[in-house]
């Protein structure tokens, strides 16, 4: 990262009140499934809650999988498991809901047996967290049936724990996103702020552009030369913008570049999938 580049840091305080909320909410839940954006399944996992689901049934989801790629995903889904974690890929707005139910059945199985051998059926609580916008609402709302928790394409939305109940005996904790409070690693800050789960008006979205944009030339350079009809992918900086205006046509009165328009088409592009299934982590020496 260059020097020059402001750090990002974004904790608003209402994640550090979540945080303490989760910790007196963990000894009630049966289940923790977390959430993470399939093409950033590093940067996208919160290292406290890792701490926080110790001793639970912990589940990892890969959401947004159709937008990463698939060989990639593969990989893993394969490095998680090594790891000892029960991790799946998941588009949760496309999802069959009765899938879902059965992976968390099958690992709660054996805490609703010890119930029943008690004499009692119980009710099975799982907690749904995870960063901002990574689809944690989206996934609640399908398994509900229809929209019952907030969702929103921007950090923020859900602000408070809310229990659903999805079934007379599975209740869901759709919990607000949490980030943590120093975000030591920069390059992951950048990428949570590629993808949106930091907000876009506390950066600098100029800067953020060309950091993408340098990223992109060098997971999909073919791509970005069709894209954006470059043919240098080798340029870096504000050289780099410019080409990007010129190939697309991006120009204001006498010829000048559109940055404004530039910097928001190419995030919009990049978020909606058009350049493609892209993953911009792979899991050999993530975790070096």
């Amino acid at each position: 990262m260059s020097e020059s580049r402001k750090k990002i840091n974004w904790y608003p305080g209402h994640m550090a009140k979540t945080r303490r909320q989760l910790q007196d909410q963990i000894r009630r839940i049966d289940l923790i499934m977390e959430i993470c954006d399939a093409r950033l399944p590093y940067s996208s996992r919160n290292p406290e809650l890792t701490a926080l689901a110790a001793g639970k049934r912990h589940m990892l989801f890969l959401n947004k999988c159709d937008l990463a790629d698939p060989a990639v995903s593969a990989k893993w889904i394969s490095a998680f498991r090594d790891e000892g974690i029960e991790a799946y890929l998941m588009n949760a707005a496309r999802l069959k809901s009765k899938e879902i139910i059965s992976l968390i059945d099958k690992a709660t199985k054996e805490i609703v047996e010890k119930a029943l051998d008690k004499g009692v059926r119980k009710t099975v609580k799982a907690m749904i967290v995870g960063i901002p916008n990574v689809g944690k609402s989206t996934l609640i709302n399908h398994l509900y049936g229809r929209n019952v928790s907030r969702i929103g394409d921007k950090p923020g939305v859900t602000r408070s724990n809310q229990w659903v109940k999805v079934s007379p005996y599975l209740e869901l904790l759709d919990t607000p996103g949490l980030l943590w409070p120093r975000l030591e690693d920069q390059d992951a800050a950048r990428r949570l702020c590629y993808i949106g789960s930091i907000k876009d008006d506390v950066i600098d979205l100029y800067d953020l552009t060309i950091s993408l944009l340098e990223d992109l030339c060098l997971i999909i350079p073919d791509r970005v030369k069709e894209r954006f009809h470059i043919q240098d992918t080798d340029l870096k900086g504000i050289e780099l913008l410019d080409e990007v205006c010129r190939g697309r046509g991006w120009l204001l009165k006498g010829n000048q570049y559109d940055y404004d328009r530039c910097c928001s088409v190419v995030m919009d592009e990049f978020r909606g999938g058009k350049l493609g299934r892209i993953t911009m982590e792979c899991p050999e020496g993530m975790n070096d």
